[in-house]
């Protein structure tokens, strides 16, 4: 009789635990997707994806994230990742910006990585949103073949899921993938598939389960200019009389097919057309309005090939390097110029000072790997505050100039994988004594005064050696 109640309350003990666990899956989110488009922009060597979810809260409790899910090779080359919802509609529509941090949630299978959207108000249950995604993919282009002649075309890989990958149910969706023209040489089929001019598309699939996968690859022309900076440092340089100087040392390289053969210059200036399609000669830098003082220089000495363009909104600087750069072939030079300080340095409402200028590399359509902003601060100041939208590694060091006595303060941000869409502003807040202004000119003013001492003193001793009486 004791075994057959213990056995007995065993029994509703798990029968219970059960059931409980049941209640909690039936009440927990669930969350599926009623539409995904994906655009894919592979028209430079960066890769842009903008991506469009409508997803409705099928669960029974409110729902405040939203999670987008990418695989190894994806998270591994991902430089940047936005979300944000529309208000509005039509003419009146505005994008609002939505928080996206990685997922705390268990890791995903075959090693996806998630991101977490956070929603501004939290979805109710059988409510539906759509919401905005665009992610930027680096050094995702595959060249091949690996090594091309003078005279050939570039051609590239490009390897992707012709179905989203994600943690929902996907009622319905499409992909579609835009190349640089419609030279492509052959695709993956994945019916319904089908190619119009330089757009392929996939699609539209119904009803895939979640983390559905169907790997396509793309092989396609792209002669684009694959410029790449390995390494590029920046200098900020302020200065409270008015000036705000600006140096860029690059380290760039033509990160495509790699050139193969010999360097005929008779045929590349004489068949432009078709000798050397898949090189560079000309960068062009976007820089702010009312620049000063230009130069372009490398090792050698100053580079007189760029021409410079400005206007009242924006100034553009075109640069040819020595030598144009063919797969695999690097430059490296050095740009500067100065700016007026009032355009970039205000006073906070506490009294701090602080300098508001744009992070990234002015160089458009091109990737940095390693990039170093170094803000100079004028020497005195104290307490310096970096404001970055994004995260990047920051410290502090000391820099030594002209009649210096304690050196100063610089603030170091570093970030790998830099893409244009990181050209966005950033703040470096300090505080700083006038009084240190006039350090400078009172070293000089002392320096003079005690050199014409130093004169008078000179011509009014007499230093000869007289007879003694």
């Amino acid at each position: 009789m004791g075994r057959t109640s213990a056995a007995m309350a065993v029994f509703l003990f798990l029968l219970l635990s059960l059931f409980s666990i049941l209640q909690l899956v039936s009440s927990s989110p669930e969350i599926r997707v009623l539409s995904a488009e994906r655009r894919i922009d592979v028209t430079a060597p960066i890769a842009r994806v903008f991506l469009t979810l409508k997803v409705e809260n099928a669960g029974t409790s409110e729902v405040s994230e939203v999670l987008v899910a990418f695989a190894p090779t994806e998270a591994e080359h991902l430089a940047i990742l936005k979300a944000s919802v529309a208000e509005g509609k039509r003419k009146k529509k505005t994008y609002v910006p939505l928080s996206v941090n990685p997922s705390e949630s268990p890791d995903a299978p075959n090693g996806a990585q998630l991101y977490s959207v956070s929603l501004r108000s939290p979805l109710k249950s059988g409510e539906a949103t759509t919401v905005e995604v665009l992610y930027v993919l680096t050094h995702l282009l595959e060249p091949f073949p690996a090594e091309i002649s003078q005279s050939e075309p570039q051609l590239v890989y490009y390897r992707d899921s012709a179905t989203l990958l994600s943690p929902y149910y996907i009622v319905e969706q499409i992909t579609s993938i835009k190349t640089p023209s419609n030279k492509v040489e052959s695709f993956t089929r994945v019916d319904p598939a089908s190619r119009v001019g330089s757009e392929l598309r996939y699609g539209p699939y119904h009803d895939h389960g979640p983390y559905s996968y169907s790997p396509v690859i793309v092989h396609f022309e792209n002669n684009n200019p694959f410029a790449v900076v390995e390494e590029l440092v920046r200098e900020i340089e302020i200065s409270h009389w008015g000036s705000l100087q600006i140096r860029d040392h690059y380290k760039l390289k033509h990160a495509g097919a790699r050139h193969k053969g010999v360097f005929s210059r008779l045929e590349y200036q004489f068949k432009q057309s078709v000798s050397g399609v898949a090189s560079f000669r000309h960068l062009l830098m976007k820089l702010p309005p009312r620049v000063h003082s230009v130069y372009y220089r490398d090792e050698i000495g100053n580079i007189s090939s760029s021409h410079l363009h400005i206007d009242s909104q924006k100034s553009e600087l075109e640069i040819e390097p020595r030598y144009p750069l063919f797969g695999g072939w690097k430059a490296t030079f050095t740009i500067g110029y100065g700016l007026p300080l009032q355009d970039f340095l205000f006073e906070s409402h506490d009294g701090r000072r602080y300098l508001n200028f744009s992070f990234g590399c002015p160089l458009i359509e091109t990737m940095v790997d390693d990039l170093t902003v170094k803000v100079i601060l004028p020497e005195g100041s104290r307490n310096p505050t970096a404001a970055v939208p994004f995260p990047v590694d920051q410290h502090l060091e000391m820099t030594y100039s002209y009649l210096d006595v304690v050196g100063r303060t610089t603030v170091v941000l570093q970030k790998k994988n830099v893409v244009p869409e990181h050209n966005t502003p950033f703040q470096v807040y300090y505080d700083f004594n006038p009084v240190f202004m006039f350090a400078e000119p009172l070293m000089l003013i002392s320096a003079v005064f005690l050199f014409f001492v130093a004169c008078i003193a000179y011509v009014h001793v007499d230093l000869s050696i007289g007879k003694s009486s």
